[in-house]
C-alpha cells in the first residue's frame, strides 16, 4: 500500500448530485483521493485549505460560479484546474484560460477521458505558468488581460489576445490553423476562409512589427507558433 501522503488528492467541485458522487467513486478506484464540495463557497474554502495537486470544477455551480471560484483561487493559488462545463461556447473556454484555468472538459464526457485529462496535468508537474506569461520580451498579465513588450503596452482586442494567449500557453508548440480556428473562434476550419491568416497578419502588426525580435513564426504547411529564436 502506497503511504497516503503520496497518493494524489483531487478536488471535485460539482453540484449534481448523481455526477459528484459518480466522479469521486470513479477517482477512488483509479488509485487518487478525492474529495467533494457541491457548491462554489465549500470549494473554494477547501481548495484555499487544503494543498490539492488537481481540482475538478464545475463552471454552473450554486452561490459561487466556477468562473468566480477560479478568480479567487488564483489570488492565493496555482493548483491546476480543469473545468468542467456543459456550454460548447469559445467564450466559456477562453474565459476559462484567461482566468487562468489549465485545461476544460465539456459534458457530456466520458470518464476515461477526465482520466486521461487528468494524468495529462500531473505529468506536467507541480509548477505551473503562474498568471503572467514571459515569451523573450513580451509579458502577458492574464488576469488584467494586459500585453507590454519591452515594457510598452500593447493594446489588443478580445480575439487578438485570445489567440495570443493560446500561442503563449503552448509557446514552441505548432498550432494548425484547424486547431487555432476551433479554440478561438468555435468554427470548423473552411479551407477558403482565411480568419485564421488575417488574425495572425493584425497580431504581428501589433506584437512584432515595431520591435526587431519576431515572436509568431509561421511554420510552412503546418500552422503558427510562438517562440523566440535568437
Amino acid at each position: 500500500m502506497p503511504h497516503l501522503e503520496n497518493i494524489m488528492k483531487i478536488l471535485v467541485v460539482e453540484d449534481e448530485p448523481k455526477a459528484g458522487n459518480y466522479l469521486v467513486k470513479g477517482l477512488g478506484e483509479s488509485g487518487y483521493v478525492a474529495d467533494l464540495a457541491r457548491n462554489g463557497v465549500d470549494g473554494l474554502a477547501l481548495a484555499l485549505e487544503h494543498d490539492y495537486e488537481l481540482i475538478v470544477l464545475d463552471v454552473m455551480l450554486p452561490q459561487m460560479d466556477g468562473w468566480a471560484v477560479l478568480a479567487r483561487l488564483r489570488e492565493r493559488k496555482q493548483t491546476p484546474v480543469l473545468f468542467l462545463t456543459a456550454r460548447d461556447d469559445v467564450a466559456d473556454r477562453v474565459k476559462g484560460l484567461e482566468l487562468g484555468a489549465d485545461d476544460y472538459l465539456v459534458k457530456p464526457f466520458a470518464f476515461a477521458e477526465l482520466l486521461a485529462r487528468i494524468k495529462t496535468l500531473m505529468r506536467r508537474g507541480p509548477v505551473r505558468e503562474m498568471e503572467l506569461i514571459r515569451v523573450a520580451d513580451l509579458e502577458i498579465d492574464v488576469l488584467r488581460r494586459r500585453v507590454t513588450r519591452q515594457g510598452e503596452r500593447i493594446d489588443l482586442t478580445a480575439k487578438e489576445f485570445a489567440l495570443l494567449h493560446l500561442l503563449a500557453k503552448r509557446q514552441g508548440e505548432v498550432l494548425s490553423r484547424t486547431q487555432i480556428a476551433s479554440m478561438v473562434w468555435d468554427m470548423n476550419f473552411d479551407s477558403d476562409t482565411n480568419v485564421v491568416d488575417v488574425a495572425i497578419r493584425r497580431l504581428r502588426a501589433k506584437v512584432d512589427d515595431p520591435y526587431a525580435e519576431k515572436l509568431v513564426q509561421t511554420v510552412r504547411g503546418m500552422g503558427y507558433l510562438l517562440e523566440a529564436r535568437a
